[in-house]
């Protein structure tokens, strides 16, 4: 029986088009499959804010920030936390990827067109010693595009492909198998779903209209992870994080749904680390959503007052954009699984920056103007959008009235007027003292220390009950489901591996469904940045192994 290629890859995001982009550039023939419409290519990463993780780069240089090889290697496995028998090869891969993002991955994606926002962010903060979990620098750079910028030179040269006669585009075929013949796993079936023309990230049909079979000799798995399947999420959930939320918003669409995973697993490959998740805790209800349970995630400065259901101020270090993983395990002990933000609008105006390329329209147009604009603006317009119109907002002149907001959003009113004022007195005391026992106080200050941070991403600090940096607003926050850390145990070259530790023949894996590389290449926790990155590391490795493989 004759091949249809020499290559099959299961799954349209980056890291598939990544892969392909390689299997093209390596004159290999590639039929190209997702579940999705045509609408929807590029995945997760067309929403992104676009972030990549860099180290030492001219933007950071620029900024005057010292960074290196070996800080950002001790900052990974301080952030990861290995600790298993399985981690053999997230650990290689770990120890790979930072080397890429020290030395080519810049000047690869820059000689594709990427290009960078100038200011470098500072994500994941830590806050704990020099060995533990963090960014000791700021390392979280912006596309200029967000991630529609970032995957367009990748379809570029995937579509350049189709042109040429290498690359069949395959939408709406849903992967059901995978088969072996002669010894390898050569054999992709499935089913043709109904056409669909809902816009990009709305659920699409699931009508069978027919069924294919596709053979190949290699086959690369790029499905994504399991965010958009709330059911697997709680299947999965791992004990040391307590029971899982009962109400969780959504960050990714209902496509990204872990089916294929089991599809690769009873085709003899090894899932690890399925446990291992990365949600974020400052989730907000999108007030004009795409998808079921649309969330946004705000991406805060230092300032906002971090408060529990009840009104407890969370413990250091759990400020905002510090410590994701440890703020949801200690919101999971809480016995609620929602938290709340306290600021004003001096804070909100500075500090807050909504994840996603739709939020962001300044700078995934590329528009220097809007840009500028943002920066003189007292509240950029996404965010004053949710302001006005955000579910989860309580915006108010005075503290009385935004608690009774408040509790007017929850089912029980836990937030007692008498005892938040307490703490934010108590705080704003702090702030007018040039000398400080509060963490979040100096924190803010050090922040401030960064001119990136100074310029734009940390308000001055000022009393929250000040009336001239009113009005005071509190921002409900939930659980957002986002990215699978574990996933498909591969090898350094992208070879998904058996239960015995022997490569599976044929079948490769990168992207989410990989945990990034590795079956997980962030460990416990992620240094942000590193998703997108990881995507397009482990896809070009598995199109270039592929590649030479089929030769």
């Amino acid at each position: 029986m004759a091949y249809d290629a020499d290559v099959i890859v299961i799954g349209a995001g980056l890291a598939g088009l990544a892969a392909t982009a390689e299997l093209v550039d390596a004159g290999r023939k590639v039929i190209l499959l997702d579940q999705e419409p045509e609408q929807s290519v590029g995945g997760q990463a067309h929403w992104s804010f676009g972030g990549l993780f860099f180290v030492d780069s001219p933007e950071q240089r620029r900024m005057r920030i010292k960074d290196s090889h070996e800080l950002a290697l001790q900052d990974w496995y301080g952030t990861a936390g290995f600790d298993r028998a399985e981690d053999h090869w997230p650990r290689k891969w770990a120890e790979a990827y930072v080397d890429f993002a020290a030395g080519e991955k810049r000047a690869w994606l820059h000689g594709q067109g990427v290009r960078f926002f100038p200011v470098v962010g500072w994500a994941e903060r830590g806050g704990y010693d020099a060995t533990g979990h963090g960014n000791s620098v700021p390392r979280f750079h912006i596309t200029w595009g967000t991630g529609p910028g970032l995957v367009a030179p990748f379809e570029r040269r995937v579509r350049e492909g189709v042109a040429r006669g290498l690359v069949q585009l395959r939408f709406r075929h849903r992967v059901t198998g995978l088969d072996r013949s002669a010894g390898s796993v050569d054999t992709v079936t499935g089913e043709i779903l109904q056409p669909s023309a809902v816009e990009r990230g709305a659920a699409s049909s699931r009508e069978v209209a027919g069924t294919f079979e596709y053979r190949a000799q290699a086959v690369i798995v790029t499905s994504g992870g399991i965010g958009g399947n709330h059911a697997l999420v709680r299947a999965n959930w791992p004990e040391r994080l307590g029971t899982p939320p009962a109400s969780m918003l959504s960050g990714v669409p209902a496509h990204v749904d872990g089916l294929m995973l089991g599809v690769t697993e009873a085709a003899g490959g090894r899932m690890i680390n399925r446990d291992r998740m990365w949600h974020y805790t400052e989730g907000i209800q999108n007030w004009n959503p795409v998808w079921a349970k649309h969330g946004i995630r705000i991406l805060p400065g230092p300032s906002s007052l971090w408060f529990d259901a009840r009104g407890k101020r969370l413990p250091v270090p759990l400020f905002p954009g510090f410590d994701t993983l440890g703020t949801l395990d200690h919101i999971m002990r809480t016995g609620y699984d929602y938290t709340w933000f306290v600021l004003d609008q001096k804070i909100i105006g500075k500090e807050f920056a909504l994840s996603g390329s739709e939020q962001n329209p300044d700078l995934t147009g590329k528009s220097v103007r809007g840009v500028l604009g943002r920066a003189r603006a007292d509240v950029p317009g996404p965010v004053r959008a949710f302001m006005d119109k955000g579910a989860d907002f309580v915006v108010e002149k005075d503290l009385a009235s935004l608690v009774r907001g408040m509790n007017a959003l929850t089912e029980e009113p836990l937030i007692d007027e008498a005892e938040l004022r307490r703490e934010i007195t108590a705080r704003d005391r702090e702030i007018t003292n040039t000398f400080t026992k509060d963490l979040q106080v100096m924190a803010i200050r050090g922040a401030r220390n960064y001119l990136g941070d100074k310029l734009i991403r940390t308000a001055a600090p000022h009393r929250l009950l000040d009336p001239q940096a009113g009005p005071l607003i509190a921002v409900r926050l939930h659980i957002l489901t986002r990215k699978s850390l574990g996933g498909l145990e591969t090898d350094l070259s992208s070879r998904v591996l058996t239960e015995g530790g022997d490569a599976l023949p044929g079948v490769y894996a990168a992207g989410e469904a990989a945990g990034f590389g590795g079956g997980g290449v962030h460990g416990y926790r992620s240094l942000e940045g590193t998703f997108l990155g990881g995507c397009l590391f482990s896809g070009r490795t598995a199109g270039r192994a592929a590649a030479r493989a089929v030769a």
